[in-house]
């Protein structure tokens, strides 16, 4: 007989008909005249219930399924009396996959979340990261769809790259060198020109620059896929692996991109609340008792949109009348997490997207503002900027801080080359990159989304670590 999903089991009203269903055990409860199996196939965050007349199915067999068991039913499907379920299985026949011991790690009881990333290869057939990972599918859906309806291609950027798209360094090589026997120069560099590339190849941190290469031929990309991070930072927002997306588009001025931005996230947000109705009640019972309301509140605002220099002057403001805060934010600071989410949940109450940071603390492939755009209006209440500033949109969220990172690309060949040499940077890596400035060169801007940070927000979860299947940190490359 065909096996029927349990999400379809429950959706049907064909009372009456003879369905096989299969899944694994939630729990197992008896009483004298009736046993009752909740099953899940993870089809849906919803089990079905089981009604096992004990007389028709062997003792022993019965005894031996217990929570984790993998089974198959055969059985009548009939309205069920019971409230909240609409339908239910009349067992006639189970076939018992496979059996869990009292050794099973996910039992009933609750276990924590640090034990349950312990245990990763396991926790994906509980409840919660169920739905956790059935919204994680659902945005990668919404993402698709979106840029597709608007006009993007999906382009693939390579995984292993011989250049630092964001200078920091941070980065996993790549090689095939026997690390015990290293062939060095007479300054004790590491010779590559016996290694699989001839050159020092690494993990990329982005596939910004070659989404860059893809937009000027191609009008607008997007990329999707995993980046690497060699940072040593053990903290809820970071893993050394992750997916990003990140939009490329040319002929888009800074205006356009914020726009973008924020047409976007609300629309993955909207795509959640619709197609992930279930498992967000789930999340919102069990994990955060205002996600719902937080999801459907960004749809309802429009995003801030606040200058660096104003955000700094209103977090100074609120310093002088008692907010502690463990980080300095002064002028030319990289703003802290606690920062930006001040700014997005005590005081505007609403996201924020914040344009015109200093070029300092940016990477050198950001549009400067010109000297004029600097003053008056990119700053606070009338007061110019104390320093350069570049056409960055980054996209800062309750709970999350920075969800988005943008700007507007530098297209002019001879202004990137200076900012290049300021920074002392190294070109030979680069020249690739360079030529989109020589040859044909136009405006064009893009943002990158941490997708696991928007998975953040959408379900609720406090650490970034619950919601990729098998997390990639410090000393931990388990599964």
């Amino acid at each position: 007989m065909k096996r029927t999903k349990i999400i379809d089991a429950l959706q049907s009203t064909d009372y009456g008909k003879e369905i096989n269903v299969k899944g694994w055990v939630r729990t197992h409860r008896s009483s004298k005249a009736v046993d009752f199996i909740a099953l899940n196939d993870g089809s849906t965050i919803k089990n079905i219930q089981v009604v096992v007349d004990p007389s028709s199915v062997d003792e022993e067999t019965l005894k031996s399924i217990t929570t984790g068991a993998c089974i198959s039913v055969v059985g009548t499907l009939v309205e069920s009396p019971a409230q909240g379920q609409a339908s239910e299985v009349q067992c006639k026949t189970i076939e018992v996959y496979g059996l869990c011991g009292s050794d099973y790690p996910m039992q009933k009881k609750g276990q924590s979340f640090e034990y349950m990333r312990q245990h990763a290869h396991m926790r994906l057939r509980t409840n919660t990261f169920g739905a956790v990972m059935r919204i994680r599918h659902n945005m990668a859906m919404a993402i698709h769809t979106y840029f597709h309806e608007h006009g993007f291609f999906y382009f693939h950027t390579p995984l292993i790259t011989a250049s630092d798209c964001e200078g920091a360094g941070n980065m996993f090589q790549v090689t095939t060198k026997n690390l015990y026997d290293l062939k060095k120069d007479e300054d004790g560099k590491i010779i590559y020109d016996d290694d699989f590339f001839g050159e020092q190849t690494s993990l990329t941190v982005s596939g910004q620059l070659e989404g860059e290469l893809g937009a000027t031929a191609l009008g607008a990309i997007y990329t999707f896929g995993p980046t690497f991070r060699a940072e040593n930072s053990n903290t809820p927002r970071h893993l050394a692996e992750f997916w990003m997306i990140e939009p490329e588009m040319a002929f888009l001025d800074q205006q356009g991109l914020m726009d973008l931005e924020e047409d976007f996230i609300k629309y993955c947000v909207r795509w959640a609340l619709e197609h992930c109705k279930d498992d967000l009640e789930f999340l919102n019972k069990m994990i955060d008792k205002t996600l719902i309301a937080r999801l459907e509140g960004v749809l309802k605002e429009e995003f801030v949109r606040l200058p660096y220099t104003e955000g700094i002057n209103i977090l100074q403001e609120a310093i002088k009348k008692g907010k502690k805060f463990e980080f300095p934010c002064n002028w030319g600071d990289d703003l802290a997490s606690e920062h930006e989410r001040y700014l997005v949940e005590e005081h505007f109450k609403k996201p924020v997207i914040m344009t015109d940071y200093p070029t300092a603390i940016k990477a050198f492939y950001m549009k400067q503002n010109t000297p004029t755009e600097n003053n008056g209006s990119m700053g606070y209440n009338g007061a110019a900027a104390p320093g350069p500033t570049m056409q960055g949109t980054d996209v800062l969220f309750p709970q999350i801080g920075e969800i988005i990172g943008g700007s507007v690309r530098e297209e002019s060949y001879d202004k990137l080359m200076a900012e290049i040499e300021r920074r002392g940077m190294e070109t030979d890596k680069l020249w690739w990159y360079l030529d989109t400035r020589r040859w044909g060169t136009c405006p064009h801007a893009g943002f990158g989304l941490g997708f696991e940070r928007l998975i953040l927000f959408v379900t609720g979860m406090q650490n970034i670590r619950d919601v990729i299947p098998f997390p990639r940190t410090p000393k931990s490359a388990e599964f």
